[in-house]
């Protein structure tokens, strides 16, 4: 209740406030929080088999912070400079990162002494039949009030403190997301830049069929004026260029898709990079590691980010507990008030008081260990998230791995192989030339080489995109710099 006077004013007594807040503690034990709730297990390094000697330094080498300027193509640098400075996604995640920052200086005002300054001034006709007597009745009156006032919240028992921790993990989780974006779309616009520069080189063979297919079609029709080939011999010849046209139809649209999609990726309108011709020769390719080691955990952004989470709903546990404590506000004010403008400087004028407020959870404990209950179930939930973050990282990160060295190999057969069926095609047209074979046998081999060709451009497209989705999956060169995030008071 507050205690207010024109004169002097009377303090608490000591004892009287000691008692007070004993009663308060002793009251507030009687609402039970319930039985403790044990929270998930939450994975660490070696529950998912990540070794604890593998930060070796070629993973440090990998990834650097711009990590696809190790591709070596200066054209690929600039658009993923422009995608991570103005992707609407990243702005987005930008923005969340602002608010939970925002939200989280605001919490952190919850103990600060707060003041306030009031003014009004109010013109009156007092009913002459109401509850003030004469003169006041019957009479109209101006009356001004000037006020100025303090208030303040103890944290006694760490509920605003654990509000702030969590409200600060969250927006760590936030800064950590916007990281794990920007890596997303400079990973979406790198594996889409091979994509393109792929179906630009498998347009380039179906090119070189088509000249191949002419020159087939060429030799049969001599040969069939010279009645050293039939009429079935030649058409199988001219079914050969639509065919070879058709394959590269369907490429030029692909490609004019592509082309598109990385345009947008890179916040430019979807015609911007119609002239874009990347390719896969010039691309180049790093070392990968052997094995993944711990620091795996500490390198992804969307690892650190649901770690942070499970921190934030730990201390909303622990701002949960602590509402099953009493929750003290003390106020202040001085001020002047009268009735007549006339009189609202004057010394007699004068008001002040204090108001300490004591709530006390009383008869809300089933209230309370709902809301408890629900705060662990927020833990729960944040831990099953981090755990399936976890296994998914180390899973993505593992596969890379193996894709990356299984095409390594599969790349070093495959060129052996090609290179025989160019030979062998070699020889078949000239064995056909000298008519010691004939058009089914060139058009076979044939066949073979346009087969290894597409299957050479695909593998270093494969090595390419994996090696590229291995490096975002280590983290993209990111350095875990969560931590640094702070609430920087300030005066207003």
């Amino acid at each position: 209740m507050p205690i207010t006077s024109q004169g002097a004013q009377r303090a608490l007594h000591p004892l009287t406030a000691i008692l007070t807040l004993s009663a308060a503690l002793a009251l507030a034990g009687c609402a039970s929080q319930g039985p403790d709730h044990p929270a998930y297990k939450q994975l660490g390094a070696q529950d998912v088999g990540l070794n604890a000697n593998g930060s070796s330094s070629s993973a440090e080498t990998l990834v650097a912070a711009e990590w696809w300027k190790q591709l070596g193509d200066p054209q690929l640098n600039a658009l993923i400079d422009k995608a991570v400075e103005g992707n609407p996604s990243v702005a987005v995640s930008h923005a969340r990162f602002d608010k939970a920052a925002a939200l989280a200086q605001a919490t952190s005002t919850a103990t600060d002494v707060h003041g306030s300054v009031s003014a009004s001034a109010t013109r009156e006709h007092y009913s002459a039949n109401g509850m003030f007597p004469p003169p006041l009745a019957g009479n109209t009156y101006n009356s001004a009030d000037l006020q100025a006032g303090l208030s303040w919240r103890p944290d006694f028992f760490g509920r605003y403190a654990a509000e702030l921790e969590s409200a600060l993990g969250q927006a760590r989780a936030a800064k950590a997301d916007s990281a794990a974006a920007a890596n997303q779309i400079a990973e979406k616009v790198a594996r889409s830049y091979v994509a393109l520069a792929r179906l630009l080189a498998q347009r380039e063979v179906a090119e070189r069929t088509m000249v191949q297919r002419q020159s087939l079609l060429d030799l049969s029709q001599q040969r069939t004026r010279q009645g050293l080939d039939s009429q079935v011999e030649l058409t199988q010849a001219e079914a050969g260029l639509p065919d070879a046209g058709t394959q590269i139809e369907m490429l030029s649209e692909q490609i004019t898709l592509a082309r598109r999609t990385i345009a947008v990726l890179s916040a430019e309108a979807p015609d911007a990079q119609r002239d874009l011709t990347p390719r896969l020769t010039t691309l180049q390719v790093e070392q990968v590691p052997a094995v993944l080691g711990v620091d795996l955990l500490g390198r992804r952004p969307v690892v650190v980010a649901a770690r942070w989470r499970v921190e934030a709903a730990t201390r909303g546990i622990d701002s949960a507990r602590a509402d099953f404590y009493p929750d003290i506000n003390l106020t202040a004010f001085v001020g002047l008030s009268s009735l007549g403008l006339d009189n609202l400087l004057k010394g007699s004028s004068r008001q002040f008081g204090v108001s300490p407020a004591l709530r006390l959870p009383i008869f809300e404990g089933e209230r309370l260990r709902a809301q408890l209950r629900g705060k662990q179930a927020d833990l729960d939930t944040a831990i099953a998230q981090y755990n399936g973050v976890v296994l998914d990282a180390v899973k993505s990160a593992g596969d890379a791995i193996a894709s990356v060295q299984s095409l390594e190999r599969q790349r070093r057969l495959q060129t052996e192989s090609l290179s025989k069926a160019e030979r062998a095609y070699e020889f078949a047209v000239q064995r056909y030339r000298a008519g010691l074979a004939n058009q089914i046998v060139v058009l076979n081999t044939e066949t073979q080489v346009i087969t290894q060709r597409r299957l050479a451009v695909d593998l270093r497209a494969r090595e390419l995109d994996t090696r590229i989705a291995l490096m975002a999956a280590l983290g993209g060169g990111w350095q875990d710099d969560t931590a640094n995030v702070q609430i920087s008071k300030r005066a207003d």
